[in-house]
């Protein structure tokens, strides 16, 4: 997912000011902003909501529909209908319908770009009815608060989450003359119990005890180092070139170089998906994925003696810095019925509807009171619950990278530096700088 969510956030910053434009040009803004704000209709007129996300996979969407049901069941005067649309045209599809003044009630969306569509004036804000329930915000966890904001203003709410663990395999520790119950604390350590993991049939290894590139890019090696992102929201600033980032993409590329890129790749075209799953499968001792990851393992590692804890320290005392995006209930700028959306996205993250959310797709959810029912449910197996309740534990040190107003293309400065260093082209120092430096000036051009 951590890919996954990237991608369409970048997807998401481009389309953007192309929905602005329509928008301008539209001359609808005014109109429908005064009847965003009106409740929808008398006291018998029951209103009707449409509702989108993306979810439509068997798994989900019964689970999704089954909320909006129970909220439909609740109260008699809104009417939710859901309406599916795929992963890559949703948000498309919805700025232009913002750009025409014709936009779904309510919507499923990114929540490192919400400050994005605040700033683009393409979503709702959330102000006046937050003034109303003054404890909501107590509902969730801090760090996703945080990024709902722009100017200290709620602009959606959060709904879901994820978070980074370690999962190691007990036995195969076991086998390497390591203690099975305590993983490694620090990258030094991992390093160190990862040799000791190490198989070879000749020049071919058929068992590594772990790649840092596998589930998870460089980017949260770095973040683990520098406790935080490429931008310090504070100072208002880049910081890509801190010289703990640097130390952590020179780790990863040391890392990698000890064996080569030839017996990396000869070693990764054994993988696949399920039960071919490098660690599933047992060809690697250790590896840093989701936690959400750990169904693969659940419904396809036959019973395997795992264990699961925070990401190793860069140093001892360090801290154990993990990264998350996630998903957010928003209403699209020009939606008719606005105080209706908010009363559905309120349901929508509460406790009853994310502790069935969380259950039943063993995903991380916002609502702090959920999160912690979910981990105590007997519809869980004791397994479930260990790796569940890991997560939510978690969140604590797990950070988000909201996408910075003065930078919205920063991402694509940066990956590609990132790619000289792990391929050499490039000292990580240099790559960074540059890094650094690019950003600079697309926070000068953006002025």
């Amino acid at each position: 997912m951590n890919g996954l969510r990237k991608s369409f956030a970048l997807l998401l910053v481009l389309v953007m000011g192309l929905a602005t434009f329509l928008a301008g040009c539209s001359g609808s803004d005014k109109a429908t902003t005064k009847e965003s704000t009106k409740s929808g209709g008398s006291k018998d007129e029951v209103v009707e909501l449409d509702f989108w996300s993306f979810w439509g996979s068997e798994i989900r969407k019964p689970i999704i529909e089954k909320i909006v049901d129970d909220f439909n069941k609740s109260q008699n005067k809104i009417h939710v209908k859901y309406t599916f649309l795929p992963f890559g045209d949703i948000w498309t599809k919805e700025l232009a319908s913002v750009a025409a003044g014709n936009p779904p009630d309510v919507i499923i969306n990114d929540i490192n770009t919400v400050q994005q569509r605040a700033d683009k004036n393409q979503v709702q804000s959330l102000e006046e009815f937050i003034k109303k329930d003054p404890e909501l915000k107590k509902q969730y966890f801090p760090e996703l608060w945080k990024a709902v904001q722009k100017d200290g203003v709620p602009y959606a709410l959060p709904f879901n989450t994820d978070t980074r663990l370690l999962f190691w395999n007990k036995d195969i520790f076991k086998q390497a003359g390591l203690d099975p119950e305590q993983p490694p604390k620090t990258w030094d350590e991992l390093k160190e119990f990862a040799q000791k993991i190490d198989q070879k049939n000749g020049s071919r290894y058929t068992r590594m005890g772990f790649m840092p590139r596998q589930s998870i890019n460089s980017d949260i090696w770095m973040f683990n180092a520098t406790g935080g992102g490429y931008w310090d929201y504070k100072q208002n600033k880049p910081v890509v070139n801190d010289p703990k980032a640097i130390e952590a993409l020179q780790w990863v590329r040391d890392y990698e170089q000890q064996y080569g890129d030839k017996v990396i790749n000869t070693f990764k075209a054994q993988f696949g998906d399920n039960q071919a799953d490098p660690f599933v499968s047992g060809k690697l001792g250790m590896i840093i994925q989701s936690a959400t990851s750990y169904t693969k393992l659940r419904d396809y590692g036959k019973g395997m003696n795992f264990g699961v804890a925070p990401l190793p320290e860069f140093k001892s005392g360090n801290g154990n810095t993990s990264w998350g995006g996630g998903f957010v209930a928003e209403i699209p700028k020009g939606a008719k019925h606005a105080e209706a959306s908010y009363e559905f996205i309120k349901y929508l993250t509460g406790a009853k509807a994310q502790e069935y959310w969380a259950v039943k797709n063993f995903d991380n959810v916002a609502n702090i009171e959920a999160a912690k029912n979910a981990g105590q449910s007997s519809e869980m197996s004791e397994n479930d619950k260990r790796v569940y309740n890991a997560a939510v534990e978690n969140l604590k040190q797990t950070i988000l990278t909201p996408i910075p107003l003065q930078a919205p293309d920063m991402i694509n400065l940066i990956n590609p530096e990132l790619d000289k260093a792990l391929l050499g082209s490039k000292s990580s120092k240099q790559a960074l700088n540059d890094a650094q430096k690019a950003v600079e000036n697309l926070v000068k051009s953006s002025k």
